[in-house]
C-alpha cells in the first residue's frame, strides 16, 4: 500500500504544472524544534498568554524572557533537515511553485527556499512596536529585556503573529491566490487545527488540486480532504518521493 500510495503521489507531481507545500511544525520536529501544540508541545511546558499581543505590552518583561527562552534558545541553533533541504531542491527544479508555511523558525529559507509565504511572521526579525522600524534578530542582546528599538528605544516584538493580530496581509493574498493556481497541494506536518492558516489547503482542492498529505497520523486534513495520505516522517516521505521524481 506504502508503494502505491508514493506512485500515485509521483504521478501526481509529475503531472502538475503549479505544486505548492503547506507546511506546519511537523516538518521542523526533525530539526529539534518541539511542536506548540499536543502532549509534548511548547504550550504543555509554558503560558501561551506571554503570546498574547495585550499581556504582552502590560508585562513586556515577563513574555520577553519566556519568548526568549522558546524561539532563540529553541529556534536558535535548528537547522533544516533533509524535508526542507528537498522542498528547496523541489523549486530549484521547477517542480514547486511555492511554500506556504506556518512555521515562524526560518528554515525553508535556510534550506534553499526562496518563495516563501509566511503565514505567521518570521522569527529572525524584530519590529518595533512604537515607529514600525525592523532589524534581524542576530543584531539583539537577549541578556537585556524588554528588547528596545535602537532608533527610538520603544518597545520590540518579534515579527510574528501574537495572538490578537491579524495575519500579514501579502502572506495570506500570496497564500490564497497560490492555492487557488495550484494543481497539487502537499501538506506536511500540519493537523488543520490553526485557522486561518488551515483554509488554504481547502482552497486548493476547492480549485480542483490534487492533495497529498505527508503526516505520521491522520490529521484534520486527512478524512475530508487528503487525496494521498503518506504515512511517516517528513524528511523520510520526501526524500522516498524525490528519488522517484
Amino acid at each position: 500500500m506504502r508503494e502505491q500510495q508514493l506512485e500515485k503521489a509521483v504521478n501526481a507531481l509529475r503531472n502538475s504544472k503549479y505544486t505548492i507545500a503547506f507546511t506546519g511544525a511537523g516538518i521542523s520536529v526533525e530539526s529539534g524544534i518541539p511542536p506548540f501544540r499536543g502532549e509534548n508541545g511548547i504550550w504543555a511546558k509554558y503560558d501561551s498568554q506571554v503570546l498574547d499581543l495585550d499581556y504582552f505590552h502590560e508585562n513586556p518583561k515577563e513574555s520577553w524572557s519566556v519568548i526568549r527562552e522558546i524561539f532563540y534558545d529553541y529556534f536558535g541553533v535548528a537547522q533544516p533537515n533533509d524535508a526542507h533541504k528537498v522542498l528547496g531542491r523541489m523549486e530549484q527544479q521547477g517542480l514547486l511553485k511555492c511554500v506556504i508555511t506556518q512555521n515562524i523558525d526560518n528554515l525553508h529559507q535556510a534550506g534553499g527556499s526562496s518563495v516563501v509565504y509566511e503565514f505567521h511572521g518570521n522569527s529572525q526579525r524584530m519590529v518595533c512596536t512604537q515607529c514600525g522600524h525592523y532589524f534581524p534578530s542576530q543584531d539583539v542582546n537577549f541578556q537585556k529585556l524588554p528588547v528596545t528599538c535602537p532608533k527610538c528605544s520603544g518597545l520590540v516584538k518579534p515579527d510574528f503573529t501574537f495572538f490578537g493580530e491579524s495575519i500579514p496581509t501579502e502572506a495570506y493574498a500570496g497564500s490564497l491566490e497560490a492555492a487557488r493556481n495550484s494543481e497539487v497541494c502537499l501538506i506536511i506536518g500540519s493537523l488543520g487545527e490553526v485557522m486561518p492558516a488551515a483554509m488554504v489547503p481547502w482552497e486548493a482542492k476547492r480549485n480542483g488540486a490534487t492533495i497529498i498529505e505527508i503526516n505520521p497520523k491522520p490529521s484534520n486534513f486527512t478524512g475530508p480532504l487528503t487525496d494521498i495520505h503518506l504515512v511517516g516522517k517528513a524528511s523520510e516521505v520526501l526524500l522516498a518521493l524525490e528519488q522517484r521524481l
